[in-house]
């Protein structure tokens, strides 16, 4: 009987040490995922502390061929911000947890970034949007919509929060339908001005 008790005694020692073992940065550093695109460093792990794929899209990918690596961004956007954003825009914030792709590359020897994209649905189709900086703040350097008519998507490069993207006034159709053009624009102008609440330096107009 003595010898039973003294093994489970052991038994629950080493369950809890084991348990305690876990790495005390992991609750802090789960809503960043940093992937390496090589087939030796493409598992990550989620907030469940499970490991799982490489979470960068393909689509994303295909933007940057030049970088070794990515890093999934996962931030709240605060409540404020998005009262903020819903009243400039008349549009709904459609998640405050906000997802963006960090892309670095380590040509020369040093690890830097080379850009930054999201995603963001308009009309049941994936919109790319492709942001550089710009004096500290997120502007666009180009769209990707499949199916959506280039000279549409070429208008948004280079616009950032400052600018209005209006349908009918700075942005205009271009062979897009009135439908796909109105829920494109609507996305973007959400999408820029929480990029901007995220990541953008403050700043006077």
């Amino acid at each position: 009987m003595k010898q039973i008790l003294i093994l489970s005694a052991i038994a629950v020692s080493i369950t809890f040490a084991s348990a305690c073992s876990s790495s005390p940065e992991t609750a802090t550093t789960n809503r960043t995922t940093t992937t390496n695109t090589t087939a030796a460093n493409t598992a990550t792990v989620n907030a469940a502390n499970t490991t799982k794929a490489d979470e960068t899209p393909a689509t994303i990918k295909a933007v940057f061929p030049d970088a070794q690596s990515f890093t999934t961004q996962h931030k709240d956007v605060p409540a404020d911000k998005i009262a903020s954003i819903e009243k400039d825009t008349s549009s709904k914030v459609p998640d405050k947890d906000h997802h963006s792709y960090l892309a670095f590359s380590t040509a020369g020897g040093a690890r830097k970034q080379i850009g930054a994209a999201t995603i963001v649905k308009a009309e049941g189709r994936d919109v790319i949007i492709v942001y550089d900086n710009k004096d500290g703040s997120p502007v666009i350097k180009e769209i990707r919509s499949e199916g959506v008519p280039a000279p549409f998507l070429a208008q948004f490069a280079g616009k950032g929060h400052d600018d209005d993207l209006l349908l009918g006034a700075d942005i205009k159709t271009s062979g897009a339908n009135e439908a796909q053009a109105k829920a494109i624009t609507e996305a973007v102008r959400v999408d820029v001005l929480t990029m901007q609440a995220l990541y953008g330096a403050a700043h006077k107009h």
